[in-house]
């Protein structure tokens, strides 16, 4: 296993753009003309087909893509015992178009049992090879809660009872992709960036949560679920404002949940969107005081395929060290390429070439690469 410890100077959120192959044999499988063994077969070719150029790209840190998902966070909350998919009224809104209608709701005690993204993880790990870490990316546990519609009734009596479960499952999941090899795990977070926003934060109101109140139950929920990880496990955290299409859903900076964020979350580094003004400036980094805790700045886009100009983001980068150290910084794309299996509006071509082009500026900046 790569002996540097992640997060490293250059690093990814995760999800990569669907293949062509990968696309067609997701249709092929909705029609029935091939199996759940054929589609996997598929999947596993095209796995190594991007592991390869991920690592043509000059990343230490690779992914599966997020291949064998349609959604970055349904389809992990779906794998856990007492949760259900359903098709919902509508989609998640965003900036001028919905996604799928889908959501997931509670139905049972929630439990971490056989998890069928350990047998994808175990075959990452097993392609990845010595000289890169294979990456996990899961949702956070927030997520279910944020997402999550509550039927079963014991939670609706008691909502402690549902983080309690909700945070042992956790738990049980990061021990078990532990065992399997794991030692880089994300969790991908879009609630905090929610709680920036002015416009989510009457959504959060609405729905009859007080946003500044859930922050500590997020803070706490987290921090428990990760609180028995192992030393030599990094568990990083991506903070998203929506990925769709290359569309996004919330606007404002860090600095609503910035003291609680940085100050609070026992995480190892963040992976925090910083691509334009949506994202606001870098004065709340100020409330990182850990010098062991790692900042990924996601300062080049996924959303488009124009490549930045490198000396812009050395600038920036410059800036963001007035307030943490340039020791605790790495640079990353603001976030994966494709959140849901429709991707990002970028070819192929122009997704790999702002890889590469994260790793060029790193290396400049850094020197590590």
């Amino acid at each position: 296993m790569y002996v540097v410890k992640a997060p490293f100077r250059a690093d990814q959120v995760g999800s990569i753009l669907r293949t062509e192959a990968i696309k067609q044999a997701r249709l092929d499988k909705a029609s029935g003309k091939i199996t759940d063994t054929e589609l996997r077969a598929i999947e596993d070719q095209e796995i190594k087909y991007i592991v390869e150029k991920q690592k043509e790209a000059g990343l230490k840190a690779v992914t599966d893509g997020e291949f064998r998902r349609a959604w970055w966070h349904f389809d992990f909350l779906e794998g856990l015992e007492g949760v259900e998919g359903y098709d919902a009224d509508t989609g998640i809104q965003f900036a001028n178009v919905q996604t799928k209608t889908h959501s997931v709701k509670i139905v049972a005690p929630i439990r971490f049992e056989n998890h069928p993204m350990l047998a994808d993880y175990r075959f990452l790990h097993s392609v990845a090879g010595d000289d890169v870490v294979a990456k996990m990316t899961i949702p956070s546990p927030a997520m279910l809660h944020y997402r999550g519609d509550i039927e079963y009734a014991p939670y609706i009596a008691d909502k402690s009872l549902f983080l309690k479960d909700l945070a042992m499952a956790y738990k049980k999941a990061i021990q078990a992709f532990y065992e399997a090899g794991c030692r880089y795990l994300q969790l991908d977070d879009t609630s905090w960036s929610y709680l920036c926003s002015d416009e989510q934060r009457e959504v959060v109101r609405s729905r009859g949560f007080d946003p500044d109140e859930l922050q500590t139950v997020y803070k706490d929920l987290i921090n428990e679920a990760i609180s028995e990880k192992p030393a030599d496990m990094v568990i990083t955290m991506h903070i998203c404002r929506g990925n769709f299409r290359s569309t996004w859903i919330a606007s404002g900076g860090y600095e609503p949940v910035a003291e609680t964020l940085f100050g609070g979350l026992n995480i190892d580094g963040f992976f925090l969107e910083y691509d334009n003004d949506r994202s606001g400036d870098f004065a709340p980094l100020r409330y990182v005081k850990r010098p062991d805790l790692k900042i990924i700045l996601g300062l080049v886009t996924s959303k488009n395929g124009v490549l930045e100009d490198p000396d812009a983001i050395k600038a920036r980068i410059q800036e963001a060290s007035e307030f943490v150290p340039l020791s605790q910084l790495c640079l990353s794309p603001q976030c994966g390429f494709a959140s849901t299996e429709e991707g990002n509006v970028l070819t192929e071509a122009e997704q790999w070439a702002k890889l590469a082009h994260v790793v060029s500026i790193a290396s400049d900046v850094w020197n590590e690469q």
